[in-house]
């Protein structure tokens, strides 16, 4: 019984050892079922939840990119808008003649392209910048937890098109025309702006969620290294007494054999 008694506690001590081993070279303490079922379904869904997060920052900077793409390409409408006001003003001076005119038309009618082109081919991914339809984010880890735009649909563009300063009455329809536009062009750029900023705020927001849950996965998952490297230990001294106790009696068996 004492040698049965002996090999038993060698035979804890050696797995106690393996499994402390183990901790200290994964830097777990939970690594599988075995050592703990409930903490280890707990950590899945905590890893679930990061998961999901980190998920939900990347479609975030994707609204963020997204929206400075919008943004931009409504800043270079602007800057051909606001160029084309101040060609209407010009056109609008008694000073020039039919033929002045019709240069500065000239110009304008390329501005005019150019404003059409960038309503009609801007993109972003292969997705068109300016088609009116909303555009929704997920940027939560739960469902529909989402940010929406809803970008231009560029309908303003057919208005410029028929802006004409060939003529003095023609460009002070034009100055009209084009300070609406700019007005409306502004006023997009505010709400992208606006969305940029809000996204940044989620993703502020789940950068502390995910720290949260990172420190609560830890306190569960995590090796104690030195509550770990204590029990090892007090687990090496006992067995070496183990090991100790059970030459003693193979040597008492062997005695007893021996009187025999």
């Amino acid at each position: 019984m004492k040698i049965d008694n002996s090999n038993l506690l060698l035979n804890q001590t050696q797995q106690t050892s393996n499994k402390l081993a183990e901790q200290l070279a994964t830097g777990k303490k939970v690594n599988s079922a075995a050592d703990d079922a409930a903490a280890l379904q707990i950590i899945d869904r905590l890893t679930s939840q990061q998961d999901g997060y980190g998920q939900a920052v990347r479609n975030a900077y994707d609204g963020i990119s997204y929206s400075q793409a919008t943004e931009s390409s409504l800043s270079g409408v602007n800057d051909a808008v606001s160029r084309i006001r101040e060609l209407s003003i010009q056109a609008g001076s008694g000073a020039l003649n039919d033929s002045d005119r019709a240069a500065l038309q000239e110009e304008v009618g390329q501005l005019q392209s150019q404003i059409t082109e960038t309503f009609e081919n801007a993109s972003f991914g292969g997705k068109p910048l300016f088609d009116g339809q909303p555009v929704s984010f997920q940027v939560g880890a739960d469902a529909n937890t989402t940010q929406t735009i809803t970008p231009s649909d560029g309908s303003f563009a057919s208005v410029i098109s028929t802006i004409d300063i060939s003529t003095q009455a023609g460009a002070q329809a034009a100055i009209d025309i084009s300070g609406q536009a700019s007005e409306e062009i502004n006023a997009q750029r505010a709400e992208l702006g606006a969305f940029q900023n809000t996204l940044a705020s989620t993703i502020k927001g789940l950068g502390t969620q995910q720290e949260n849950i990172a420190a609560s996965q830890s306190r569960i998952q995590d090796t104690d290294y030195a509550q770990a490297i204590s029990q090892q230990i007090s687990n090496d001294i006992l067995s070496q007494a183990s090991i100790a106790l059970r030459g003693q009696t193979n040597q008492s068996a062997e005695s007893i054999l021996g009187l025999l």
